[in-house]
């Protein structure tokens, strides 16, 4: 749908900016403006979302924090 909206100079200058710079259009980046301010998640990182919870692979052994403080405290210079 189109709409006409009225926009300060300045901003729409700031818009196209924006929207330059991320190499997309006045159009997709007022349409992610107002998700943003809706609240609503951006439709390519929900996908995204979707997309890992659908492949979840199950991993079992220690996280990376615990890999991390396990060599920290296992070292004989840990302590100064």
């Amino acid at each position: 749908m189109k709409v006409m909206i009225s926009v300060p100079d300045d901003l729409l200058e700031r818009i196209d900016a924006g929207a330059a710079e991320r190499g997309e259009s006045r159009s997709a980046f007022l349409q992610e403006a107002a998700r943003m301010r809706l609240g609503e998640p951006d439709p390519a990182v929900a996908e995204a979302i979707a997309w890992v919870e659908r492949h979840r692979i199950s991993v079992s052994g220690p996280t990376a924090a615990e890999v991390v403080r396990h060599d920290r405290d296992t070292r004989d210079d840990h302590r100064l």
